[in-house]
């Protein structure tokens, strides 16, 4: 199996095990164990951020759940109508996570480090989606691909967070609070930089891809 499949499926997986995630926060009292345990109880009674909160996780978790089937080009092409409804979908739940989750990232755990690196991580995400739709407007496929490269890779960063922030905050710093702030940036610069160089490896073949729009 090649090595570009192996990726595929692995990050499908990991995308719908942490698409799923959000579930549990209206299913059980999250208060007491995990991220929401860290806020002060002035910040969970606001209502304004406890609708915003919900609204990120629950378009980001449809986001994460709908973004890895648009990578397949055996899907793209044989289901080409599909590919352009969930691509729909996919930009929509991206816009209304983005927006949502910029409002939560100014009261982030942590201090002004953390509210930038969750802050730029919103606004980068909205960019590139705005960017890969604005693209297959004007048809240019190519660069409509390459902003998706881009923004499904900070749509992972919701995944990369919750391996990166178990392992420093168990084994390396064994506190939460250093390891959260170090994981606002690690969970997506790295991920973006690793978008960069597959989009740098891309051959420019207009002419071969089918138009999506």
């Amino acid at each position: 199996m090649k090595l570009k499949k192996i990726s595929w499926i692995l990050i499908a997986v990991f995308a719908i095990i942490i698409g799923l995630h959000p579930l549990a926060y209206y299913f059980v009292d999250m208060k007491t164990n995990g991220l929401l345990s860290t806020k002060p109880q002035a910040v969970l009674d606001n209502a304004v951020w406890h609708g915003a909160f919900y609204a990120h996780i629950t378009f980001g978790g449809i986001a994460l759940l709908t973004g890895w089937t648009q990578f397949s080009k055996k899907l793209r092409e044989k289901y080409l109508s599909t590919h352009r409804l969930v691509g729909k979908i996919y930009v929509i739940a991206v816009g209304l996570s983005s927006i949502s989750g910029l409002f939560i990232a100014f009261f982030a755990t942590g201090g002004i480090g953390n509210v930038l690196g969750f802050g730029i991580l919103a606004m980068l995400w909205f960019i590139t989606v705005f960017s890969a739709y604005t693209s297959i407007l004007k048809r240019d496929v190519y660069q409509h691909e390459n902003w998706m490269i881009r923004n499904y890779a900070l749509t992972l960063a919701a995944v990369t967070l919750r391996i990166w922030l178990p392992l420093l905050s168990g084994f390396v710093f064994h506190d939460f609070i250093p390891a959260y702030r170090i994981v606002s940036w690690l969970c997506w610069v790295p991920n973006l930089i690793i978008a960069e160089i597959i989009i740098s490896k891309r051959t420019a073949k207009p002419e071969q891809v089918p138009q999506t729009i």
